[in-house]
């Protein structure tokens, strides 16, 4: 069975610093979730990264909490609503560089490879400073041709998932972005 992949990008009017920040901790992954898989965090072992980069601006000198490089992570969520078993998923992260990216893999979970490359990087558009977050998904369902069957479905669900994100990452991050602002004030 071969490896199929997924790429989504969402350009955010909010600086580098305060986009990984929110993607580095994991206790966000639930607000970015879609709510109808009524997602939950069972455990949560965090590893420090290496020191945060101190920010030349007071402004984007933000502080949360981040999951370096071992640190690992299982929610469980319900595929489907009216289907009452939670399905546990347990993810680990492999990769760690402050303010462009860190990928994690799974450790266990539906899939038979499950790899995400969470990229940040700083672009301007129309004069104006923001972020680029991209997502690159590489994953492989078990099961041989059935596997193979299914892919379409995990793709689109993928597909769904990441739209759904999109739609609330501005308001999540207007949210988050008003939140440092009282913090250093």
């Amino acid at each position: 069975m071969g490896t199929e992949s997924f790429q989504s990008e969402q350009w955010v009017p909010y600086p580098v610093e305060l986009v990984f920040a929110f993607f580095a901790n994991p206790s966000n992954l639930l607000h970015i979730t879609p709510p109808r898989l009524k997602a939950r965090m069972e455990t949560l072992r965090v590893v420090p990264p290496s020191a945060r980069p101190v920010a030349d601006d007071p402004a984007r000198r933000f502080q949360s909490i981040a999951a370096g490089v071992g640190s690992e992570l299982k929610i469980s969520f319900r595929p489907f609503p009216w289907f009452p078993v939670r399905i546990r998923w347990t993810a680990r992260i492999v990769e760690f560089v402050w303010n462009s990216y860190f990928a994690d893999e799974q450790v266990s979970g539906l899939f038979s490879r499950f790899r995400h490359r969470h990229g940040i990087e700083p672009q301007m558009r129309n004069g104006m400073e923001g972020t680029l977050v991209s997502d690159q998904v590489e994953f492989a369902l078990p099961g041989g041709w059935l596997g193979a069957l299914a892919s379409g479905r995990a793709r689109r669900e993928l597909e769904s998932q990441f739209a759904a994100r999109q739609e609330r990452l501005l308001t999540i991050l207007e949210s988050a972005s008003r939140q440092a602002r009282r913090q250093r004030s």
